[in-house]
């Protein structure tokens, strides 16, 4: 059987709301050996390999299945968890780190103001709602950061706009195109940022025509408080994730993007080509492209956050079902 050890987070980790927010620094660095639970790990012949990433529930279920399928093909693995992108992604660049599951388009334009300038994701975005699209665009930018981006998911994890089962009920609404020819002024529960976020109240107004009242409430991106707002009728609408899967519990349902206003954040594995550019770590990541779908996701995330069951048992246990160990 093996273990693995996983480190300490740093802080508590924001939601990917619409990009993993800046964060300060520490002191101590959070790859350091030492930090957090160690136990013996003895996964086989392959090498040593780190998996990181960010340390909310959704990540740390990717990390968890990554490594297992990474110690089902012989590789020793350790589990990093840190607080966001902008402490990880640099110790990806270095190899302290070997693969981090990511988000398509998040990363996409994280690269490009990287390679190309900050302004670049604004002025010359390269992100679109087509993963095949995006990850051609993003792999080029990757290869120049000395990264190499596998094959995406058909799981996305990216913005949702959220209803409640009654009024979707009495409305016959199932996309946002039928909530804006519904022509009435719409509350929306959402981040503070949203009037300033292409992708969310700029977006919702020049795509769907949606008439949002300002300012919109500000309760946060798929936290309770939005929810509890659509539910009681303070906001008909509120800003979610498409894998939250909480949903339910508060009577809401999400209506599809018909339009495609979001951009494809699927979730696909990223390694340094240096230290973990083996096929063999290709071959065993990109088989969980094939199955993990986005309704897949929001499962996985319910069992950990609303049954409390323990991310490793559930990352396992799905791969099991899935016939990958």
């Amino acid at each position: 059987m093996t273990m693995r050890r996983r480190a300490a987070v740093l802080a508590t980790a924001a939601g990917l709301a619409l990009s993993l927010a800046a964060c300060g620094g520490d002191d101590d660095d959070p790859f350091e050996e030492g930090d957090g639970d160690s136990t013996a790990t003895d996964g086989g012949g392959g090498g040593d390999l780190t998996v990181g990433g960010a340390n909310f529930t959704e990540m740390v279920i990717m990390q968890e299945m990554y490594a297992a399928l990474l110690e089902d093909a012989g590789y020793n693995v350790d589990i990093q968890s840190v607080a966001n992108r902008e402490i990880y992604e640099p110790a990806l660049e270095s190899g302290e780190i070997d693969v981090v599951p990511e988000y398509l388009a998040t990363f996409a334009e994280f690269l490009n103001g990287a390679v190309n300038g900050p302004d670049a994701p604004s002025s010359a975005p390269i992100a679109t709602s087509d993963a095949t699209e995006t990850v051609d665009a993003a792999r080029p930018l990757a290869e120049e950061r000395g990264l190499t981006i596998l094959d995406p998911a058909e799981a996305a994890s990216q913005n949702a706009f959220a209803v409640s089962q009654e009024f979707a009920d009495e409305n016959g609404l199932t996309t946002l195109s039928d909530l804006g020819a519904l022509g009435q002024p719409i509350t929306l529960a959402a981040v503070e940022e949203c009037p300033d976020r292409p992708f969310c109240e700029p977006g919702l107004e020049s795509v769907y025509g949606l008439d949002i009242v300002d300012p919109p409430l500000a309760t946060g991106f798929s936290t309770s408080e939005t929810k509890t707002a659509v539910q009681r009728g303070d906001a008909q609408l509120g800003l979610v994730g498409t894998t939250d899967g909480t949903l339910d519990q508060f009577g809401l349902v999400v209506l599809e993007d018909d339009q495609a206003l979001q951009a494809a954040d699927n979730l696909v594995p990223v390694v340094n080509t240096e230290s973990a550019g083996d096929p063999g770590i290709a071959d065993a990541l990109n088989q969980l492209a094939e199955v993990l779908t986005t309704d897949d996701l929001a499962m996985l995330n319910a069992q950990v956050d609303a049954e409390r069951q323990q991310a490793p048992d559930v990352a396992r246990a799905y791969l099991e079902d899935k016939g990958l160990l």
